[in-house]
């Protein structure tokens, strides 16, 4: 009996629904009458050319596909079942394919295990054997089924919207983690897009406060003459149309944690009154007299630069002092290079499954342009990129059309000959831990070296296992 093997893949699709689908790719009517027989508890589909093979492929999704090598035009070669099986496994990675040869023809089979194909048997045909392959290979596609829809649950994640893939990353995680669990009013900084909301909301879910309210306001969002409203609320007759008494953002965040983002947007007479809160933890609603305690976490955010704001006297530098007890600074998207195929993984397979478009990656275009482009629209550009490829992806994998960025979009690099040795030693081994999730052997193997070789580049360039493992891949949204 022919020795199992698994084709190991690291690209991390969506999880598809069970099934007991069994394609069976023959030209043989007479082995096909056969084989339909043999494996009458599957759900069995048949075809007998690549056209008609992937037509069924595409339409009915099975599990496992068992293959002829010798197929039409040319039955009596293997070009076409190669082909088929290069076609097949593009489409749908996970599909467990096992191809059947002639006798004696071990150099073909070893030439469709090396292309991805899962097993292959050798003919005249033994139902009892081969059904035996079958079943192994539904045994583990149904495993590693299981295997990413746990994947997918553990990455769900109180730090869920950020890719800790990076070193920079790996350390606002860790910030993170070590703010949370206090009552320090943080400053995040960032562009627009880099997930200061995500990294607001992590705080809160991992703070004691988590049971209680996250109340976010956008300072920029809303007009200056209603902002102080907002925030602090206000009585009954305060001014024109102030028909109730109505509570502002704070005093409803109140037990839990206040996110003002944008800061830097707010207005400076109503800065003094939020540096008199920070100080005091009391507030007044506009036209009233009572003061309310209120105790709350505070979270501020600013895409600006706050120290250059105050030089311009545009923001007021006490406090500025006040609400940055602690900063978080991060990182623009294009500084997160390891991360970007583990994101835009994570977003895949989270609209993919959101848009009911089942799909099963990205091809190498679009895995060469998403690791290239500059993305100055940082997290949101890549979010909504992928979202309307989800949309108009015609195959199972979204390309680089899909995406509407190609290769070439990158920004001009150095021509210094050292820097650029440099830059791309160490952004080929960032790229393959990456993608194969930090290990070291199979990282290794794809950069073509030794494993102490490895060692000595990643110390060398600071960069460490860790942080690309799965588990630190945590889920983006």
């Amino acid at each position: 009996m022919a020795t199992l093997r698994i084709a190991h893949r690291f690209d991390q699709g969506p999880v598809t629904e069970h099934n007991r689908k069994l394609l069976i790719v023959e030209d043989d009517p007479g082995l096909l009458s056969q084989l339909r027989w043999c494996f009458d508890d599957y759900e069995v589909v048949t075809a007998e050319d690549r056209e008609s093979a992937i037509a069924e492929l595409r339409r009915h999704e099975p599990m496992v596909v068992l293959q002829d090598l010798g197929l039409p035009p040319k039955p009596e070669g293997v070009e076409e079942g190669l082909a088929t099986l290069r076609d097949t496994l593009q489409l749908a990675p996970y599909t467990k394919v096992i191809v059947v040869t002639g006798n004696g023809d071990q150099e073909n089979a070893l030439t469709a295990i090396a292309q991805g194909a899962y097993d292959f048997y050798e003919k005249p045909v033994d139902t009892d054997t081969l059904k035996l392959l079958v079943d192994r290979a539904f045994n583990i596609s149904e495993l590693e089924a299981e295997n990413r829809r746990l994947q997918y649950r553990v990455n769900e994640s109180p730090l869920d919207g950020i890719v800790a893939a990076s070193e920079a990353m790996l350390a606002v995680c860790r910030m993170i983690e070590k703010i949370a669990p206090t009552d320090v009013t943080t400053l995040l900084l960032g562009e627009s897009g880099t997930g200061k909301e995500l990294v607001a909301r992590a705080l809160h879910r991992l703070s004691p406060r988590a049971d209680q309210k996250f109340v976010a306001i956008n300072c920029a969002a809303i007009p200056e003459n209603l902002l102080e409203s907002e925030l602090f609320g206000h009585e009954k007759g305060a001014f024109t149309g102030a028909i109730k008494q109505t509570h502002g953002k704070i005093e409803v965040a109140d037990g839990g944690t206040l996110f003002l983002d944008e800061i830097g947007d707010m207005p400076l007479a109503l800065q003094a009154k939020m540096l008199r809160f920070l100080q005091e933890r009391v507030i007044e609603r506009v036209g009233g007299l009572q003061e309310i305690a209120v105790d709350v976490r505070v979270v501020c955010a600013t895409n600006q630069n706050p120290e250059l704001m105050i030089k311009e006297n545009l923001f007021r530098e006490d406090l500025y002092y006040r609400v940055s007890e602690i900063t978080i600074n991060i990182p623009p998207f294009r500084e997160r290079e390891e991360g970007r195929l583990i994101l835009a993984r994570t977003l895949l397979q989270k609209y993919s499954k959101q848009l009911r478009r089942p799909l099963n990656g990205f091809s190498e275009d679009a895995v060469a342009a998403i690791e290239s482009y500059a993305w100055p629209g940082n997290v949101r550009e890549l979010e909504n990129k992928i979202k309307g490829a989800v949309i108009m992806a015609d195959g199972k994998l979204v390309t680089a059309a899909d995406l509407g960025v190609s290769a070439g979009d990158g920004q001009p690099e150095t021509l210094n000959l050292r820097e650029v040795r440099q830059n791309a030693e160490s952004k080929a081994i960032r790229v393959a831990l990456t993608r194969n999730f930090g290990n070291i052997s199979k990282t290794a193997d794809l950069l073509g070296i030794t494993r102490p070789t490895l060692y000595d580049l990643m110390s060398k360039y600071g960069l460490s296992a860790e942080g690309y493992s799965k588990k630190n891949a945590i889920a983006a949204d």
